[in-house]
């Protein structure tokens, strides 16, 4: 049947998982079933996102229980389109790491372990993203987790061991609400069902719908990283390596994201939170580049602004509105990309010049131009810079703020558009210190070599996978109006509650 489909993307990488397991002794066939895993999950991910579009959801129950008993999947608009560009990135960035030589595979991403927890990353992410059931979210969340540990770890060094363990206690007590969370709305419903509660929580009182509805916005904003629960993310992701690092920039937040969004629009629909959300949108933007500002070190620098722009979504959501929605929407699917085009472009920078630092690095321009087209495209992008696709989704999100009219919302809005400049200061930042100016002989008050004598050299196997994430950021640019209009479609869709009719649940 066509609904058997919808547990492709989580079945394909399981399956790869186990078989890049058993097979860890022939590093060429590891390759083979990664590679061939995520190019079917990417097919499939596509067909789900053009058949969400043109034919409405597609909904499986598995294991054969009765309706309203067993666990639902559903690829509908917003989860198929989020599942076709992680895959992609999924994909872009398994090349990517493939470019390594072999002592620095060993090193950094030992093919044993990198590949079969890289898989089952992936299947976690996508099991958040159609599962339609409130435990089986929770499980793709550990999932992803429990992979995210291992991958964190890799190479275990003093610094990954000390940003892991921060990770793992962090993520460590969000399970832990989240599992009460769970249970509450059990106890207070009797299901854990996405489209069952969006009726019976409205029937709950108010009191108990604002204790269940901060519960889940708690657990779900850590995951995001959401001020003031964004700490832990700045000290976790530099340390891992490129392609880890690349591909929990995209991915990991952004999952949280489709939680809140989930959250705000089928369970919570009416709420009065909406107030509180643009606060926290407000903060998680200003505080984000304020630190990102701040940095020498161009990982921490972009896990600063990571977090900041995730302020952009969030407002978007709180917005409520189906202009705003759509934005946040459009922006979450660029900000996948573009975030971990950045990421990846970094570890190219610290192969060719020895350095992340700004302290350490200089004349990467002369170096290596195409280095530098490759940095310039997305950084302007994240920033923001007319016609690409960060200029657009940042339009939309600030057209719909201003259309309230509300004085909180336009206080939000000049927050975004400060942001956004201080996001440019802090690209231009890295483009003045680590490629335009000359490379030094040495390092000031140190005798460290020059960047020209401690870099080395870049495989051109990256770099044509960096530069295809590149394409990927402009060819959404370039689609950005089709692309703008399913994120609208998407939206009326959310707020008309065609999640809950389309799993076949009345309100």
């Amino acid at each position: 049947m066509i609904e058997n489909v919808v547990a492709a993307p989580i079945l394909l990488p399981l399956v790869g998982s186990a078989i890049t397991l058993v097979v860890r002794r022939w590093p060429a066939v590891q390759r083979l079933v990664s590679l061939l895993c995520l190019s079917l999950m990417v097919a499939v991910a596509g067909w789900l996102t053009w058949s969400a579009d043109v034919n409405g959801p597609t909904v499986l129950w598995l294991g054969a229980w009765p309706e309203q008993l067993g666990i639902v999947m559903v690829a509908d608009r917003l989860s198929a389109v989020l599942l076709l560009i992680s895959a992609i990135v999924s994909l872009l960035v398994m090349l990517f790491s493939l470019g390594q030589d072999l002592q620095e595979r060993r090193r950094e991403t030992p093919m044993s372990i990198f590949h079969p927890t890289f898989l089952l990353l992936t299947a976690g992410v996508a099991n958040a993203f159609l599962t339609g059931d409130l435990f089986n979210l929770f499980v793709g969340f550990e999932i992803l987790l429990f992979a995210s540990y291992v991958l964190l770890t890799l190479g275990g060094t003093g610094e990954r061991i000390r940003a892991g363990s921060t990770y793992v206690i962090v993520s460590i007590v969000s399970s832990l609400l989240f599992l009460v969370a769970i249970a509450a709305v059990y106890g207070a419903t009797g299901t854990v069902m996405l489209a069952e509660l969006a009726v019976r929580l409205a029937e709950l009182p108010d009191h108990v719908q604002l204790v269940i509805h901060l519960l889940l916005l708690v657990v779900f904003g850590i995951k995001a990283a959401v001020f003031p629960m964004s700490a832990w993310l700045p000290d976790s992701y530099p340390t891992a390596p490129g392609p880890v690092t690349a591909v929990f920039a995209g991915l990991l937040t952004k999952v949280g994201v489709y939680a809140i969004i989930r959250t705000e629009t089928v369970l919570f629909p009416d709420s009065d939170l909406g107030p509180g959300l643009m606060v926290v949108a407000l903060l998680t933007m200003l505080i984000g580049i304020l630190g990102a500002v701040a940095q020498s070190e161009i990982k921490r620098m972009l896990s600063f602004t990571l977090v900041s722009h995730i302020g952009y979504m969030i407002f978007g959501v709180a917005l409520a509105s189906e202009a705003g929605l759509a934005g946040a929407i459009f922006y979450t699917i660029h900000h996948i990309t573009i975030q971990s085009t950045l990421f990846l472009v970094t570890g190219l920078i610290e192969r060719r010049g020895g350095s992340t630092s700004l302290n350490e690095l200089g004349g990467l321009m002369a170096m290596s131009p195409a280095l530098a087209v490759l940095f310039f495209v997305p950084a302007m992008n994240l920033a923001g810079i007319p016609p690409l696709s960060g200029f657009i989704g940042k339009v939309g999100l600030l057209q719909a703020g201003v259309e309230t009219g509300r004085p909180l919302e336009i206080a939000v809005v000049a927050v975004a558009l400060a942001t956004s400049l201080l996001t440019l200061l802090a690209m231009a930042k890295v483009w003045n210190r680590a490629f335009w100016r000359k490379v030094p002989d040495i390092v000031e008050g140190t005798s460290d070599q020059s960047p020209r004598a401690r870099g080395r050299g870049m495989p051109r196997s990256m770099v044509l996978t960096a530069g295809a994430m590149v394409l990927v950021g402009l060819a959404l640019s370039v689609v950005a109006g089709p692309l703008y209009d399913y994120a609208v479609r998407t939206a009326t869709d959310q707020l008309a509650g065609a999640y809950v009719t389309a799993v076949g649940v009345n309100r």
